[in-house]
């Protein structure tokens, strides 16, 4: 199976001329079917993140749950701070952490923290797929928020099908397809097939038609 680029920028004009106009920006959906993957077996399931190298096109909120430095660095470059007295505090209302787990793309944590937090918020990020990633005290705080900001992830469940936003409209044609590049090479590389191992690729706005990128 070859995707070439100018198939997906093709495809990628094809679904931005198909959707219409709305009051909001929307995203650049990407969907791409398995084949010959047993999803029954949790070891074929996938949890991946891939760095877009044009980014998301959209804002991506970064938390950071840290003590004293690291905490107080984080304040100038992620969109929320959380010190340990604060996480026992949300630990204790369930709906906020809720409405926290939900409104904030990835977290960060001190890595002594680690233990507290799967113990206090693991139950509501585990199922979501979004737990901390750790970093000890003098991690280069700004650069790994900056990463993330640019990280999209890649999950299945129990059918064969990912489901991942790769741009924006505000984004040209060719940036989103060089997103739609690092997607498929990632799965290229994590698939025992490679791309024998995908069926098919559609691309879409949000509220917009799929478009079939050809093979």
């Amino acid at each position: 199976m070859a995707i070439t680029t100018e198939k997906i920028v093709r495809a990628v004009g094809e679904a931005r001329k198909a959707s219409k106009k709305r009051n909001f920006t929307q995203s650049f959906d990407l969907a791409i079917n398995l084949r010959d993957v047993d999803m029954s077996k949790p070891e074929n399931r996938l949890s991946e993140e891939v760095v877009l190298p044009k980014g998301r096109g959209k804002p991506v909120k970064v938390a950071v749950i840290a003590g004293d430095e690291l905490a107080l660095a984080a304040k100038e470059h992620a969109d929320l701070v959380i010190t340990k007295e604060e996480l026992e505090e949300l630990a204790k209302d369930k709906k906020k952490a809720k409405k926290l787990a939900n409104d904030i793309d990835f977290f960060i944590a001190q890595a002594e923290l680690m233990p507290t937090i799967g113990r206090f918020l693991g139950p509501v990020l585990g199922p979501r797929g979004k737990m901390p990633k750790p970093v000890p005290p003098n991690a280069p705080i700004a650069a790994i928020v900056e990463r993330l900001r640019r990280t999209v992830r890649l999950r299945t469940k129990d059918k064969p099908v990912i489901h991942v936003a790769v741009g924006s409209e505000e984004m040209s044609d060719e940036e989103i397809a060089q997103n739609v590049e690092a997607v498929l090479s990632h799965l290229e590389r994590k698939l025992d097939k490679g791309m024998g191992n995908i069926k098919s690729v559609y691309i879409k706005t949000t509220m917009g038609p799929s478009v079939r990128v050809e093979v």
